[in-house]
C-alpha cells in the first residue's frame, strides 16, 4: 500500500480522490439523516476528469467563463461548436496555456490547441486537444521512504462537425476521447490503471443582425450546448460503481451593440448545470446509468427544487472592441456556497494584427474573506491565428 505525499502541498491529491472513489462502497452522507435537508452543509457534485470543465481559452476566461453564445472563434468547440459556421474566418487556430492553481503549486497546467475549417458556406469541421498536467506526486511506502515520483496527466481529443441550416440557425455534433492517468501501482490492494471514456456534444446556435441607421449593426445570439454526454469512467478493473464524467447543459445569450462602424460592445450571460446525479445519503446515485443520471439530475437533489436551483452556475461577461483589433473584457462567475462556492471577477485584454491575435485574462476571487483561494491570480494566454479571413456576411440582417 502506498501513501500519497504531494510536493508543496499540491492539490493533485484532489484529483487522486477520483480514483479512490472507485474503491469505496458508498459515498458519505451529505444531507441530514437522509431527510433531504442540506442543513447548511455543502453537497457538491463531484465527477471524474473535472479538467473538462476548466475554461481553455483566455477570451472566455476574461468574461467570467461565458462562451455559449458569444461570437465564434477557434475555441467554440469547447463552448458551442454550432457557432463556427457563422465565423468571419474560414479557418482559425487557437493555442492556450493556463498555469492552474498557481497559488499552491507551480507545476500544474492546462494546455490546449483548437481549430476549425469551413468546407463551404454551410459546413464546418473542427478539432481540438486539451492536455492537463497535475504536476509531480511523490510516492512513499508505509515507513515514509520515497519509492518513486509520478506525473499524473489527462487529455481529451475532440473532432466535430457543424452545419448551418438557415441564414440564422445552425447545429453541431462533436465526439470526444478522454484519457485520465492519475496513478500507477497497487493502492489499497487494488491495481490502478488509466481511465478511458468516450463522450459527445450536441449544440445549437441562433444569430440575428439588426442594421442601424448609422451603418452599425446590432447582433443577438442564443446558444445551447449539451456537452460530455458519454460513458462513465473507472480506474480499476474490479470497480462496481464507475464515476460520472462532467456532463453539462449550457444555455447562453449575447447581445452586441454597434456604437458606430468601428466600436461595439457585447454583453453575455451563461447558465450552466451539471447533468450528473446529486449525492445522497445512501450512495445509490453512483449506481445510476448515464442516461438515467442525466434525466434524474433535474429532480434528484435531497433538498428538493431549492437545491436543484443552487446547482446552476452563472457567468456574466462583457467585451468592448475597437475596429476588431483591440479588445477589453470583464466578467463575473457565481456558484452557490453549498455547491462549491466559486465566485470570482475576471478581466482581460486582446489585440489582433493581421492574421495574429493575442488574448490575456486574469482572475480575482471574490466573497471569500481572508481565506486563501487556490484560484487567485489565475492567468490565461491564448494565441489566435486567423488563417483565411473573409468579408462579413450580413445576409441575416433585418
Amino acid at each position: 500500500m502506498y501513501n500519497c505525499m504531494i510536493r508543496k502541498v499540491t492539490v493533485s491529491l484532489v484529483f487522486i480522490c477520483c480514483v479512490l472513489l472507485t474503491l469505496t462502497p458508498q459515498a458519505s452522507a451529505q444531507d441530514t439523516l437522509g431527510t433531504g435537508s442540506l442543513d447548511g452543509r455543502t453537497n457538491t457534485i463531484n465527477t471524474a476528469v473535472p479538467f473538462l470543465r476548466i475554461s481553455p481559452d483566455a477570451r472566455a476566461g476574461a468574461m467570467g467563463d461565458a462562451g455559449v453564445a458569444t461570437s465564434p472563434d477557434a475555441n467554440s468547440i469547447y463552448w458551442n461548436l454550432a457557432k463556427v459556421p457563422f465565423a468571419t474566418s474560414r479557418s482559425n487556430v487557437s493555442v492556450t496555456y493556463t498555469p492552474w492553481l498557481k497559488e499552491l503549486v507551480n507545476d500544474v497546467f492546462l494546455a490546449s490547441v483548437a481549430g476549425y475549417y469551413q468546407m463551404d458556406e454551410y459546413q464546418t469541421v473542427s478539432g481540438s486537444l486539451r492536455y492537463f498536467s497535475l504536476g509531480t506526486i511523490n510516492f512513499t511506502d508505509v515507513t515514509g521512504t520515497p519509492t518513486y515520483d509520478y506525473r499524473p496527466r489527462e487529455f481529451a481529443f475532440d473532432a466535430g462537425y457543424a452545419r448551418k441550416l438557415s441564414d440564422n440557425f445552425s447545429v453541431a455534433l462533436a465526439g470526444r476521447f478522454i484519457y485520465s492517468n492519475l496513478a500507477s501501482g497497487d493502492i489499497g490492494g487494488r491495481v490502478i490503471k488509466p481511465g478511458k471514456a468516450f463522450a459527445a456534444d450536441l449544440s445549437l446556435f441562433y444569430t440575428k443582425n439588426y442594421e442601424k441607421a448609422n451603418g452599425a449593426i446590432n447582433t443577438w445570439n442564443i446558444g445551447a450546448a449539451f456537452t460530455n454526454i458519454g460513458t462513465k469512467i473507472s480506474y480499476t478493473e474490479s470497480a462496481t460503481n464507475k464515476d460520472f464524467i462532467p456532463t453539462n447543459m449550457g444555455l447562453g445569450t449575447a447581445y452586441t451593440i454597434g456604437m458606430d462602424q468601428s466600436s461595439k460592445i457585447m454583453f453575455t450571460l451563461d447558465l450552466n448545470k451539471l447533468l450528473v446525479p446529486t449525492p445522497d445519503s445512501t450512495g445509490a446515485y453512483r449506481q445510476k446509468g448515464v442516461l438515467a443520471g442525466v434525466f434524474s439530475s433535474f429532480g434528484d437533489a435531497p433538498g428538493g427544487m431549492s437545491e436543484e436551483l443552487k446547482e446552476i452556475t452563472l457567468s456574466l461577461g462583457s467585451e468592448y472592441s475597437y475596429n476588431d483589433q483591440f479588445f477589453v473584457r470583464a466578467g463575473y462567475f457565481y456558484e452557490n456556497k453549498m455547491k462549491g462556492n466559486r465566485k470570482y471577477v475576471t478581466a482581460g485584454v486582446g489585440v489582433k494584427y493581421n492574421m495574429f491575435g493575442l488574448n490575456f485574462s486574469y482572475l480575482v476571487p471574490s466573497g471569500n474573506g481572508i481565506q486563501r483561494n487556490p484560484l487567485s491570480n489565475t492567468l490565461r494566454f491564448s494565441l489566435i491565428f486567423d488563417l483565411d479571413h473573409k468579408e462579413e456576411d450580413n445576409s441575416n440582417t433585418w
